[in-house]
Protein backbone atom coordinates (compact mmCIF):
# COMPACT_ATOMS: atom_id res chain seq x y z
CA UNK A 1 0.00 0.00 0.00
CA UNK A 2 3.02 2.34 0.10
CA UNK A 3 2.59 3.52 -3.47
CA UNK A 4 -1.10 4.31 -2.94
CA UNK A 5 -0.26 6.16 0.27
CA UNK A 6 2.44 8.17 -1.53
CA UNK A 7 -0.02 9.11 -4.30
CA UNK A 8 -2.68 10.16 -1.77
CA UNK A 9 -0.15 12.17 0.22
CA UNK A 10 1.10 13.84 -2.94
CA UNK A 11 -2.45 14.77 -3.90
CA UNK A 12 -3.07 16.27 -0.46
CA UNK A 13 0.16 18.29 -0.61
CA UNK A 14 -0.73 19.51 -4.07
CA UNK A 15 -4.14 20.60 -2.78
CA UNK A 16 -2.50 22.47 0.15
CA UNK A 17 -0.17 24.26 -2.29
CA UNK A 18 -3.21 25.25 -4.40
CA UNK A 19 -4.91 26.73 -1.32
CA UNK A 20 -1.74 28.48 -0.17
CA UNK A 21 -0.85 30.15 -3.45
CA UNK A 22 -4.39 30.36 -4.79
CA UNK A 23 -3.38 28.23 -7.78
CA UNK A 24 -6.71 26.96 -8.98
CA UNK A 25 -5.25 24.74 -11.77
CA UNK A 26 -3.68 22.54 -9.07
CA UNK A 27 -6.95 21.76 -7.34
CA UNK A 28 -8.10 19.23 -9.95
CA UNK A 29 -4.93 17.07 -10.08
CA UNK A 30 -4.47 17.33 -6.32
CA UNK A 31 -8.00 16.18 -5.63
CA UNK A 32 -7.72 13.42 -8.28
CA UNK A 33 -4.47 12.05 -6.84
CA UNK A 34 -5.91 12.05 -3.33
CA UNK A 35 -9.04 10.19 -4.46
CA UNK A 36 -7.01 7.65 -6.44
CA UNK A 37 -4.62 7.04 -3.55
CA UNK A 38 -7.50 6.42 -1.13
CA UNK A 39 -9.95 4.56 -3.37
CA UNK A 40 -7.56 2.07 -5.02
CA UNK A 41 -6.60 0.29 -1.75
CA UNK A 42 -10.26 0.16 -0.79
CA UNK A 43 -11.12 -1.42 -4.16
CA UNK A 44 -8.35 -4.00 -3.80
CA UNK A 45 -9.42 -4.76 -0.22
CA UNK A 46 -13.04 -5.30 -1.27
CA UNK A 47 -11.88 -7.43 -4.18
CA UNK A 48 -9.87 -9.74 -1.92
CA UNK A 49 -12.75 -10.24 0.52
CA UNK A 50 -14.72 -13.36 -0.31
CA UNK A 51 -12.12 -14.77 -2.74
CA UNK A 52 -10.83 -18.33 -2.41
CA UNK A 53 -8.71 -20.66 -4.49
CA UNK A 54 -7.93 -24.38 -4.54
CA UNK A 55 -5.42 -26.42 -6.50
CA UNK A 56 -6.27 -29.86 -7.87
CA UNK A 57 -3.48 -32.17 -9.02
CA UNK A 58 -4.59 -34.58 -11.73
CA UNK A 59 -2.02 -37.17 -10.57
CA UNK A 60 0.24 -37.47 -7.54
CA UNK A 61 2.97 -39.41 -9.33
CA UNK A 62 4.78 -38.26 -12.44
CA UNK A 63 7.86 -39.45 -14.32
CA UNK A 64 10.83 -37.15 -14.86
CA UNK A 65 10.34 -34.64 -17.70
CA UNK A 66 6.75 -35.73 -18.27
CA UNK A 67 4.03 -33.05 -18.05
CA UNK A 68 2.10 -32.66 -14.81
CA UNK A 69 -1.29 -31.01 -15.12
CA UNK A 70 -2.92 -29.05 -12.33
CA UNK A 71 -6.06 -26.93 -12.15
CA UNK A 72 -6.53 -23.96 -9.84
CA UNK A 73 -10.15 -23.07 -9.15
CA UNK A 74 -10.71 -19.42 -8.21
CA UNK A 75 -13.89 -18.05 -6.63
CA UNK A 76 -14.35 -14.31 -6.27
CA UNK A 77 -16.41 -12.26 -3.89
CA UNK A 78 -19.21 -9.84 -4.64
CA UNK A 79 -16.89 -7.13 -5.94
CA UNK A 80 -14.97 -7.89 -9.13
CA UNK A 81 -11.20 -8.16 -9.12
CA UNK A 82 -9.33 -5.12 -10.50
CA UNK A 83 -6.45 -7.35 -11.55
CA UNK A 84 -5.06 -10.67 -10.38
CA UNK A 85 -2.16 -13.09 -10.68
CA UNK A 86 -1.72 -16.62 -9.36
CA UNK A 87 1.54 -17.42 -7.61
CA UNK A 88 2.00 -21.20 -7.66
CA UNK A 89 5.22 -23.21 -7.11
CA UNK A 90 4.34 -25.36 -10.12
CA UNK A 91 4.43 -22.37 -12.47
CA UNK A 92 7.68 -20.96 -11.11
CA UNK A 93 6.48 -17.36 -11.58
CA UNK A 94 3.18 -15.49 -11.17
CA UNK A 95 0.61 -16.37 -13.83
CA UNK A 96 -1.51 -13.41 -15.05
CA UNK A 97 -5.23 -14.19 -15.12
CA UNK A 98 -5.91 -12.25 -18.31
CA UNK A 99 -8.09 -15.00 -19.79
CA UNK A 100 -9.97 -15.90 -16.64
CA UNK A 101 -10.38 -12.31 -15.52
CA UNK A 102 -13.35 -11.68 -17.80
CA UNK A 103 -15.01 -14.83 -16.48
CA UNK A 104 -14.45 -13.74 -12.90
CA UNK A 105 -16.01 -10.33 -13.55
CA UNK A 106 -18.98 -11.89 -15.34
CA UNK A 107 -19.38 -14.90 -13.08
CA UNK A 108 -18.17 -16.03 -9.71
CA UNK A 109 -15.82 -18.88 -10.63
CA UNK A 110 -12.96 -19.52 -13.03
CA UNK A 111 -10.22 -22.10 -13.53
CA UNK A 112 -6.58 -21.75 -14.49
CA UNK A 113 -4.77 -24.68 -16.11
CA UNK A 114 -1.05 -25.17 -15.29
CA UNK A 115 1.40 -27.63 -16.88
CA UNK A 116 4.73 -28.26 -15.15
CA UNK A 117 7.71 -30.59 -15.62
CA UNK A 118 10.29 -31.88 -13.14
CA UNK A 119 13.80 -32.75 -14.39
CA UNK A 120 14.81 -34.68 -11.26
CA UNK A 121 13.23 -37.44 -9.24
CA UNK A 122 12.26 -37.21 -5.58
CA UNK A 123 9.45 -36.21 -3.26
CA UNK A 124 8.22 -32.66 -3.79
CA UNK A 125 6.23 -30.71 -1.20
CA UNK A 126 4.09 -28.20 -3.07
CA UNK A 127 3.12 -25.16 -1.04
CA UNK A 128 -0.39 -23.78 -1.38
CA UNK A 129 -0.95 -21.31 -4.25
CA UNK A 130 -1.68 -17.63 -3.68
CA UNK A 131 -3.94 -15.14 -5.42
CA UNK A 132 -2.33 -11.70 -5.82
CA UNK A 133 -4.93 -8.97 -6.31
CA UNK A 134 -3.71 -5.58 -7.56
CA UNK A 135 -4.84 -2.59 -9.56
CA UNK A 136 -3.79 -1.77 -13.09
CA UNK A 137 -1.31 0.90 -11.94
CA UNK A 138 0.31 -1.29 -9.32
CA UNK A 139 -0.44 1.10 -6.46
CA UNK A 140 -1.96 -1.49 -4.10
CA UNK A 141 -1.46 -5.21 -3.79
CA UNK A 142 -2.89 -7.87 -1.47
CA UNK A 143 -2.40 -11.63 -1.32
CA UNK A 144 -4.88 -14.37 -0.49
CA UNK A 145 -3.30 -17.79 0.17
CA UNK A 146 -5.22 -21.01 -0.35
CA UNK A 147 -6.23 -22.84 2.79
CA UNK A 148 -5.49 -26.27 1.29
CA UNK A 149 -2.65 -28.16 3.00
CA UNK A 150 0.73 -28.80 1.43
CA UNK A 151 0.45 -31.39 -1.34
CA UNK A 152 3.10 -34.07 -1.92
CA UNK A 153 4.14 -35.12 -5.40
CA UNK A 154 6.40 -38.09 -6.15
CA UNK A 155 8.64 -37.66 -9.20
CA UNK A 156 9.64 -41.10 -10.49
CA UNK A 157 12.93 -41.83 -12.29
CA UNK A 158 12.71 -42.02 -16.05
CA UNK A 159 13.13 -45.42 -17.71
CA UNK A 160 14.81 -45.89 -21.06
CA UNK A 161 15.30 -48.74 -23.48
CA UNK A 162 18.25 -51.03 -22.77
CA UNK A 163 20.64 -51.42 -25.70
CA UNK A 164 22.30 -54.82 -25.47
CA UNK A 165 25.77 -55.21 -27.00
CA UNK A 166 26.95 -58.57 -28.26
CA UNK A 167 29.72 -60.05 -26.16
CA UNK A 168 32.19 -62.50 -27.64
CA UNK A 169 30.33 -63.04 -30.91
CA UNK A 170 27.01 -63.78 -29.23
CA UNK A 171 24.42 -61.94 -27.20
CA UNK A 172 25.03 -64.06 -24.13
CA UNK A 173 24.36 -61.35 -21.60
CA UNK A 174 20.97 -60.66 -23.09
CA UNK A 175 20.21 -64.39 -23.23
CA UNK A 176 21.11 -64.70 -19.57
CA UNK A 177 18.84 -61.78 -18.73
CA UNK A 178 15.98 -63.33 -20.62
CA UNK A 179 16.32 -66.78 -19.11
CA UNK A 180 13.36 -68.50 -17.55
CA UNK A 181 12.35 -67.39 -14.10
CA UNK A 182 13.28 -70.75 -12.61
CA UNK A 183 15.57 -73.42 -13.98
CA UNK A 184 13.59 -76.71 -14.24
CA UNK A 185 16.78 -78.68 -13.57
CA UNK A 186 17.15 -76.97 -10.18
CA UNK A 187 13.59 -77.75 -9.11
CA UNK A 188 13.51 -80.68 -6.78
CA UNK A 189 10.37 -80.35 -4.62
CA UNK A 190 6.83 -80.89 -5.86
CA UNK A 191 4.70 -77.80 -5.29
CA UNK A 192 1.28 -78.98 -6.47
CA UNK A 193 -0.25 -79.61 -9.88
CA UNK A 194 -1.18 -77.37 -12.77
CA UNK A 195 -2.60 -77.84 -16.30
CA UNK A 196 -0.28 -79.44 -18.78
CA UNK A 197 1.79 -77.07 -20.93
CA UNK A 198 3.06 -78.18 -24.35
CA UNK A 199 6.73 -79.09 -24.22
CA UNK A 200 6.73 -80.29 -20.61
CA UNK A 201 8.84 -83.46 -20.16
CA UNK A 202 6.84 -86.67 -19.81
CA UNK A 203 8.52 -87.34 -16.45
CA UNK A 204 6.62 -84.39 -14.95
CA UNK A 205 3.18 -85.50 -16.15
CA UNK A 206 0.96 -86.68 -13.30
CA UNK A 207 -0.28 -89.97 -14.72
CA UNK A 208 -2.50 -90.95 -11.75
CA UNK A 209 -4.56 -87.82 -12.32
CA UNK A 210 -4.96 -88.73 -15.98
CA UNK A 211 -6.03 -92.25 -15.01
CA UNK A 212 -8.70 -90.85 -12.67
CA UNK A 213 -10.10 -88.76 -15.52
CA UNK A 214 -8.90 -85.40 -14.17
CA UNK A 215 -7.24 -84.54 -17.47
CA UNK A 216 -3.63 -84.00 -18.37
CA UNK A 217 -1.82 -82.35 -15.46
CA UNK A 218 1.84 -81.75 -14.72
CA UNK A 219 3.79 -81.55 -11.49
CA UNK A 220 4.74 -78.01 -10.49
CA UNK A 221 8.22 -78.08 -8.98
CA UNK A 222 9.66 -75.67 -6.47
CA UNK A 223 13.12 -74.34 -7.19
CA UNK A 224 15.89 -74.59 -4.60
CA UNK A 225 17.06 -71.06 -5.35
CA UNK A 226 15.84 -68.11 -7.32
CA UNK A 227 17.86 -67.90 -10.53
CA UNK A 228 16.25 -64.79 -11.94
CA UNK A 229 18.52 -61.78 -12.60
CA UNK A 230 19.20 -59.43 -9.72
CA UNK A 231 19.68 -55.68 -10.12
CA UNK A 232 21.73 -54.15 -7.30
CA UNK A 233 21.92 -50.38 -6.80
CA UNK A 234 24.89 -49.00 -4.87
CA UNK A 235 24.74 -45.23 -4.24
CA UNK A 236 27.66 -44.91 -1.82
CA UNK A 237 30.34 -42.31 -2.32
CA UNK A 238 30.58 -38.64 -3.21
CA UNK A 239 30.09 -37.34 -6.71
CA UNK A 240 27.93 -35.20 -8.97
CA UNK A 241 24.17 -35.52 -8.66
CA UNK A 242 23.99 -36.26 -12.38
CA UNK A 243 25.85 -39.56 -11.86
CA UNK A 244 23.50 -40.54 -9.05
CA UNK A 245 20.42 -39.82 -11.16
CA UNK A 246 21.89 -41.68 -14.13
CA UNK A 247 22.55 -44.75 -11.97
CA UNK A 248 19.01 -44.70 -10.57
CA UNK A 249 17.56 -44.41 -14.09
CA UNK A 250 19.75 -47.28 -15.24
CA UNK A 251 18.64 -49.48 -12.34
CA UNK A 252 14.99 -48.66 -13.03
CA UNK A 253 15.37 -49.35 -16.75
CA UNK A 254 17.15 -52.65 -16.18
CA UNK A 255 14.59 -53.77 -13.60
CA UNK A 256 11.70 -53.03 -15.93
CA UNK A 257 13.36 -54.70 -18.93
CA UNK A 258 14.38 -57.83 -17.03
CA UNK A 259 11.01 -58.11 -15.30
CA UNK A 260 9.24 -58.17 -18.64
CA UNK A 261 11.57 -60.95 -19.79
CA UNK A 262 10.67 -63.33 -16.96
CA UNK A 263 10.99 -61.49 -13.66
CA UNK A 264 13.91 -60.17 -11.65
CA UNK A 265 14.90 -58.81 -8.27
CA UNK A 266 15.90 -55.30 -7.16
CA UNK A 267 18.20 -54.82 -4.18
CA UNK A 268 18.76 -51.33 -2.78
CA UNK A 269 21.39 -50.08 -0.37
CA UNK A 270 20.87 -51.05 3.27
CA UNK A 271 18.37 -53.80 2.42
CA UNK A 272 18.86 -57.51 2.84
CA UNK A 273 15.99 -58.85 0.78
CA UNK A 274 15.44 -57.83 -2.83
CA UNK A 275 12.13 -56.64 -4.20
CA UNK A 276 10.77 -59.24 -6.61
CA UNK A 277 9.21 -57.84 -9.79
CA UNK A 278 7.17 -60.43 -11.67
CA UNK A 279 6.48 -60.36 -15.43
CA UNK A 280 3.00 -59.04 -14.70
CA UNK A 281 4.64 -55.95 -13.09
CA UNK A 282 2.27 -55.97 -10.12
CA UNK A 283 5.06 -54.90 -7.76
CA UNK A 284 6.71 -52.51 -10.22
CA UNK A 285 4.92 -49.34 -9.00
CA UNK A 286 6.19 -49.96 -5.45
CA UNK A 287 9.73 -50.64 -6.67
CA UNK A 288 9.60 -47.56 -8.90
CA UNK A 289 8.57 -45.43 -5.93
CA UNK A 290 11.43 -46.83 -3.82
CA UNK A 291 13.90 -45.87 -6.54
CA UNK A 292 12.50 -42.33 -6.60
CA UNK A 293 13.34 -41.89 -2.91
CA UNK A 294 16.90 -43.24 -3.05
CA UNK A 295 19.46 -40.86 -1.54
CA UNK A 296 23.19 -41.27 -2.05
CA UNK A 297 26.22 -39.91 -0.27
CA UNK A 298 28.99 -41.09 2.03
CA UNK A 299 26.49 -42.18 4.69
CA UNK A 300 24.58 -44.48 2.34
CA UNK A 301 24.67 -48.15 3.23
CA UNK A 302 25.99 -50.89 0.97
CA UNK A 303 23.63 -53.51 -0.47
CA UNK A 304 23.77 -56.80 1.42
CA UNK A 305 24.79 -59.48 -1.09
CA UNK A 306 23.73 -62.67 0.65
CA UNK A 307 24.70 -66.25 -0.26
CA UNK A 308 21.60 -66.65 -2.43
CA UNK A 309 22.91 -64.07 -4.92
CA UNK A 310 25.76 -66.33 -6.05
CA UNK A 311 23.38 -68.35 -8.24
CA UNK A 312 21.73 -65.33 -9.87
CA UNK A 313 22.88 -63.22 -12.81
CA UNK A 314 23.97 -59.97 -11.19
CA UNK A 315 23.67 -56.44 -12.59
CA UNK A 316 25.59 -54.23 -10.16
CA UNK A 317 24.80 -50.53 -10.72
CA UNK A 318 27.21 -48.12 -8.98
CA UNK A 319 26.63 -44.38 -8.88
CA UNK A 320 30.12 -43.29 -7.78
CA UNK A 321 33.63 -44.76 -7.82
CA UNK A 322 34.04 -47.37 -5.10
CA UNK A 323 37.10 -47.78 -2.93
CA UNK A 324 36.78 -51.55 -3.28
CA UNK A 325 34.51 -53.86 -5.20
CA UNK A 326 31.75 -55.72 -3.31
CA UNK A 327 32.56 -59.14 -1.94
CA UNK A 328 30.45 -60.93 -4.53
CA UNK A 329 32.15 -59.31 -7.49
CA UNK A 330 35.64 -59.44 -5.99
CA UNK A 331 35.26 -63.20 -5.51
CA UNK A 332 34.67 -63.72 -9.21
CA UNK A 333 30.90 -63.90 -9.63
CA UNK A 334 30.25 -66.11 -12.63
CA UNK A 335 27.55 -64.00 -14.25
CA UNK A 336 27.92 -60.37 -13.26
CA UNK A 337 27.69 -57.04 -15.06
CA UNK A 338 28.98 -53.81 -13.52
CA UNK A 339 26.98 -50.77 -14.66
CA UNK A 340 28.37 -47.27 -14.06
CA UNK A 341 27.72 -43.78 -15.49
CA UNK A 342 29.50 -43.16 -18.78
CA UNK A 343 31.86 -40.67 -17.11
CA UNK A 344 33.22 -43.50 -14.92
CA UNK A 345 33.33 -46.22 -17.55
CA UNK A 346 37.10 -45.86 -18.12
CA UNK A 347 37.76 -47.13 -14.59
CA UNK A 348 35.87 -50.43 -15.01
CA UNK A 349 37.48 -53.52 -16.47
CA UNK A 350 35.51 -55.89 -18.64
CA UNK A 351 33.79 -55.94 -21.99
CA UNK A 352 30.95 -53.57 -22.87
CA UNK A 353 27.68 -55.48 -22.97
CA UNK A 354 24.92 -52.87 -22.55
CA UNK A 355 24.12 -49.17 -22.58
CA UNK A 356 21.16 -47.57 -20.83
CA UNK A 357 20.21 -44.12 -19.47
CA UNK A 358 23.70 -42.63 -19.83
CA UNK A 359 25.38 -45.67 -18.22
CA UNK A 360 27.52 -48.48 -19.57
CA UNK A 361 27.55 -52.10 -18.42
CA UNK A 362 30.66 -54.27 -18.50
CA UNK A 363 30.55 -58.07 -18.28
CA UNK A 364 32.99 -59.43 -15.73
CA UNK A 365 35.21 -62.37 -16.55
CA UNK A 366 34.03 -64.48 -13.61
CA UNK A 367 37.34 -66.37 -13.32
CA UNK A 368 37.15 -66.81 -9.57
CA UNK A 369 38.13 -70.22 -8.26
CA UNK A 370 35.92 -72.51 -6.27
CA UNK A 371 37.88 -71.57 -3.15
CA UNK A 372 37.26 -67.86 -3.82
CA UNK A 373 33.56 -68.46 -4.33
CA UNK A 374 33.37 -70.48 -1.14
CA UNK A 375 35.12 -67.67 0.70
CA UNK A 376 32.58 -65.26 -0.79
CA UNK A 377 29.72 -67.36 0.49
CA UNK A 378 31.20 -67.43 4.00
CA UNK A 379 31.77 -63.66 4.05
CA UNK A 380 28.30 -62.97 2.62
CA UNK A 381 26.74 -65.20 5.23
CA UNK A 382 28.64 -63.33 7.94
CA UNK A 383 27.41 -59.98 6.57
CA UNK A 384 23.83 -61.26 6.52
CA UNK A 385 24.07 -62.46 10.11
CA UNK A 386 25.27 -59.04 11.35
Amino acid sequence: MRRAAAVALGGMLLTVVAFTFDASPLFVPGFAFAVIGLSVPLWVLLGVRGTSLERRLHVYRVVEDEPLEATIDVRRGVVGLPGAEIDDPLAGQPVPMTQALSLIRGGRRASVHIVARFPRRGLRALAAPSLIVHDALGLARMTRTATTPVQELLVLPRTERVRWVEVGGGDRTRATAGAAAHDPLAAVDVDGLRPYRPGTPASRIHWPALARGAGLLERRLQSEADTRPLVVLDVRGIGPAECLDAAVRAAASLTLALARRGGCGLLLGGERRPITVEPGLQSWPAAHARLALVEGGPDARAPALGPATAARPLFYVAAHPLAHMPVGLAAGHRRSVVVVPRALSARIAGRLCLEVAGCCGFAQRGEGSARARAEHLREAAAETAQ
